[in-house]
């Protein structure tokens, strides 16, 4: 394959963000989940290539990627990035890497048995793999994918008592992750998919034991039909000096308005190529119903200069009622994007880097096309007016999508 470097023009610029000490991160981080599956080497090549010649320093992955996850193509994310960053030469102390340890779960067998849990051992058998595929002596991020205790996620909102059993304490896996800042094989620790409960824990523990690493930073999903940070982590955050990354700023594509057509949007796109072996990401934005599919562009009103009221007669539905919930809301966003003259990847992305407590919007890009999307809209800053009207929006529609 051919693996000659690509670059964007160097008037695009990412803004950076001062996440820990000696530890600034880029605002838009890459993510890193579709290479070796979706993306091919040749690809995610580009694509590295061209966000950091962009100004992006942070690269985001997991030991259980690329997904959706099988045993065959497992650690190739990382394993593509680690490559990436020997064949260009590219001086270590210019990239921020992060990368994820998977909790339990019954399904990758292929991964430490399960995993089975998320003690001491699995996180420093994690950690020492990582290392190798990325071919680095260090990762500058490493976070708990998610937590070895119940807790809803993908979708789920109410937590369930009679569903958590027992889990490895908090404690332990701090203290794992502490060994392994001191031997230096990585230098900050965060959490993801964590609730208010385990990120002030986690806290908690450090407190206590003064040697323990504290976390700087929690992964959860944040994007207009996603706003849960908001009703209890970002108060955490906010007292705690504690960041988000907010992964799937676009949910999982929605929000580029690609999925919006009669067709179902393109062939190739994640959630049609891949329908039905994405339960995580099906789970939260309903892809795997058909009816969404059906659904319109209803924002022609909007777009018109009217600011409020749909026409149900454009609808190509026999009625309203065969839209999913959440059918209406995330097209409303994409009628606000039309109605200013923005592309509805700019206000999704904008909405996201708003937020005072966001450090870094992670995305996921397989076209160039796609990335100079995202890029471009660093330059957006939203009014007070679109403010407005994408929070009578979320009021009408509060988090479809949690």
């Amino acid at each position: 394959a051919d693996l000659q470097h690509t670059s964007l023009p160097a008037t695009m610029a990412v803004p950076s963000f001062n996440l820990a000490p000696d530890l600034n991160v880029s605002k838009l981080c890459l993510g890193t989940m579709t290479f070796g599956e979706q993306s091919s080497l040749n690809q995610s090549f580009r694509l590295l290539d061209e966000a950091f010649d962009a100004g992006i320093n942070l690269f985001d992955s997991a030991e259980m990627y690329p997904v959706p996850h099988r045993a065959e193509t497992q650690g190739r994310s990382e394993e593509y990035l680690g490559r990436w960053i020997r064949e260009r030469k590219i001086s270590r102390n210019k990239l921020v890497l992060s990368t994820k340890v998977a909790g339990p779960s019954g399904q990758m067998t292929w991964i430490r048995g399960g995993p089975m849990c998320l003690d001491a051992k699995n996180i420093t058998s994690a950690i020492d793999n990582s290392l190798l595929r990325l071919q680095t002596d260090y990762i500058d991020l490493y976070q708990i994918h998610w937590p070895d205790r119940y807790v809803p996620m993908f979708g789920e909102t109410d937590y369930d008592p009679t569903r958590q059993f027992s889990s490895v304490p908090i404690e332990e896996q701090v203290s794992a992750l502490g060994k392994a800042v001191s031997a230096g094989k990585i230098r900050y620790i965060g959490i993801s998919n964590e609730t208010a409960y385990g990120l002030m824990k986690f806290l908690q523990v450090a407190r206590d034991t003064p040697s323990y690493p504290k976390i700087v930073s929690v992964q959860n999903s944040y994007n207009l039909l996603c706003r849960s940070f908001d009703s209890g982590l970002a108060e955490c955050c906010h007292h705690e000096g504690i960041f988000l990354l907010a992964y799937s700023p676009l949910a999982m594509g929605l929000l580029s308005g690609k999925y919006s057509s009669p067709c179902g949007g393109p062939p190739d796109s994640r959630m049609n190529l891949f329908k039905g072996r994405y339960s995580e990401g099906e789970s939260r934005y309903n892809l795997s119903n058909d009816l969404i599919k059906a659904s319109i562009k209803v924002y022609a009103m909007r777009s018109c200069g009217k600011t409020s009221g749909y026409s149900l007669g454009a609808c190509r539905l026999k009625n309203a009622s065969q839209l999913l919930p959440g059918g209406w809301d995330w097209q409303e966003y994409i009628g606000i994007a039309k109605n200013y003259s923005l592309p509805p990847v700019a206000l999704a992305i904008a909405f996201v880097l708003k937020h005072p407590l966001v450090a870094s919007a992670i995305f996921g890009a397989t076209r160039s096309w796609q990335l100079r999307e995202v890029i471009k809209a660093c330059e957006v800053k939203l009014t007070p007016e679109i403010t407005l009207e994408i929070n009578e929006v979320h009021a009408r529609h509060p988090n479809p999508c949690p």
